[in-house]
């Protein structure tokens, strides 16, 4: 349970930990990931064929969601 709490980065809230968006820092991760991002493929832009990750936050997570009503 620790291991998923507090280590596994879940994809769905932008590669944070639980623990981490429930302690309000699921915005302030992905906002350096960002930074980091963009400084790495403006020194290497030959790296990059596409456009880097959105690392917007995510605002709201659906278990199991109906796709119909989204």
């Amino acid at each position: 349970m620790d291991w998923y709490n507090f280590e596994h980065r879940h994809s769905a809230i932008q590669f944070v930990t639980p623990s981490q968006r429930h302690a309000g820092l699921d915005t302030a991760v992905p906002a350096n990931r960002k930074v980091v991002y963009e400084a790495a493929k403006a020194r290497h832009p030959e790296r990059w064929s596409r456009e880097t990750r959105n690392w917007d936050p995510v605002k709201v997570v659906y278990l199991n969601s109906d796709k119909s009503i989204i």
